[in-house]
């Protein structure tokens, strides 16, 4: 039987005996385009996530969480090689090689790329990959590589990756009236998946990416919706949407307790990008920005961690700067595993953050590319169209173009909607950190 180890914020752990803790099971919930006022634990009280909140309830929430890309297919490289997806080229959702030319970026994550898979793997952890990929394949991209060869042992994807379930995938398209898993069905199904394979392996330490394709829209409720298609971003759609989603997550939480597997997994529920439509920015909590923007609104994201063998629930986060980057080097150091070696990671160690064992002050900047030509999404509103690069430092941020054009200072922690520009009033901040952010954009982006 073993032994738990609670850790408090403070950093003083209990005396444990020489019985260590097992190496947990991990599971990463990556919700699609979920913004951070879309829970009823952050925002006030518009929404009901009652299974979700208690995911909160019972680890820790963090309010400075930041995704390195406001799209899609950047931010799940980022999470998946601890790397900006800039690197890597890729800038924006992949889609047709004729798209991706067009925004200057490959059509698939290299194969050779690390990733938290195969760094698991090697540590003895059993693989899966449930639901959306959006990392290759799909559309005209038929070469893409499998997602074995990026270190996971079973997976079951959607449209957009090399090799989509049947079930979900009945035309050449994201969804279909014809899938026989429907549109509002998607969620449960890819938690069916997830804990049959848990189930399969739980004598064995476990490493999940459950990536669901909800909260994106078109967001379909019943099938009576499917030909209402001015109702597919509705408000009134997206709450019933976001209520089965919730239900689901709950169903999957409680099925890890089914399976004695809950105390010893640790949870991480986040997003891969920020809200849109935004329905007046309350699904940013009055962030200004959504997703297509580096704006906060776009970027910073909800995030939970749940561990009940390690970590002290109902804690909240407000000090530690955390970033999708960071989950590679962080999990690495909790389980033990080896991050592989010769490449530049972006992310750091936050593993003591995580664990609610105190705050951390980073030591690398983030940095942000998104937007660098007229072929690239950008919100409806002006207002909210940002620069294509940005930087935080401690609590400065930084937006500009990279001619130099547009510069933006905004203190974060005294200006967290981003309302006034105080480069004049910094010039040397501004000067330095736009700097920095626009000889990383040249010297580290691969262009296709």
């Amino acid at each position: 039987m073993k032994q738990t180890c609670f850790l408090g914020f403070a950093g003083l752990a209990s005396v444990c005996s020489a019985q260590a803790v097992e190496k947990p099971h991990i599971v990463i919930i990556y919700t699609d385009d979920m913004g951070i006022g879309d829970l009823s634990c952050y925002n006030n009280g518009w929404t009901a996530t009652p299974n979700i909140d208690r995911l909160a309830a019972n680890g820790l929430t963090f309010n400075h969480y930041y995704t390195a890309s406001p799209v899609s297919s950047p931010s799940r490289v980022s999470l998946t090689t601890g790397m900006f997806p800039t690197e890597w080229g890729v800038n924006t959702f992949l889609h047709d090689r004729a798209g991706n030319a067009k925004c200057e970026q490959v059509d698939y994550l290299d194969a050779s790329a690390p990733s938290v898979a195969k760094a698991l793997k090697e540590a003895g952890y059993s693989t899966a990959h449930i639901g959306k990929w959006h990392m290759g394949g799909g559309r005209d991209v038929d070469d893409a590589p499998q997602i074995s060869l990026y270190g996971f042992d079973e997976y079951a994807s959607t449209y957009e990756s090399p090799e989509p379930d049947k079930l979900i995938t009945a035309s050449n398209w994201i969804w279909s009236k014809q899938d026989s898993i429907k549109r509002w069905e998607r969620t449960g199904y890819f938690v069916d998946k997830a804990l049959d394979f848990l189930s399969r392996h739980k004598n064995n330490p476990c490493f999940v990416n459950l990536w669901p394709d909800d909260m994106h829209d078109p967001w379909i409720p019943q099938k009576e919706f499917f030909d209402d298609r001015k109702s597919w971003t509705s408000r009134s759609n997206f709450i019933a949407v976001l209520e089965e989603y919730d239900r689901q997550i709950g169903r999957f939480v409680d099925g890890l307790k089914k399976l004695e597997m809950l105390e010893n997994t640790l949870i991480i529920f986040t997003s891969d990008n920020g809200a849109l439509p935004t329905f007046d920015q309350i699904r940013t909590n009055g962030l200004r920005g959504s997703k297509v923007s580096l704006y906060e609104g776009g970027i910073r994201m909800p995030f939970i961690i749940s561990w009940p063998a390690k970590i002290k629930a109902g804690e909240i986060e407000d000090e530690s700067v955390v970033c999708s980057v960071d989950i590679f080097p962080s999990l690495c150091a909790i389980t033990g595993a080896k991050m592989p070696d010769g490449f530049n990671y972006s992310g750091e160690d936050m593993s003591k953050s995580l664990l609610g064992i105190k705050a951390q002050q980073r030591k690398k900047d983030i940095v942000w590319d998104f937007g660098r030509n007229q072929f690239f999404g950008r919100p409806p509103q002006p207002y909210h169209q940002s620069p294509h690069l940005s930087i935080r430092r401690g609590d400065w941020k930084v937006l500009v173009n990279a001619d130099g054009t547009s510069l933006e200072l905004f203190n974060i922690k005294e200006d967290p909607n981003e309302t006034t520009n105080i480069s004049d009033k910094y010039p040397q901040m501004a000067a330095e950190m736009s700097e920095k952010v626009i000889s990383w954009y040249f010297t580290k982006r691969k262009i296709r």
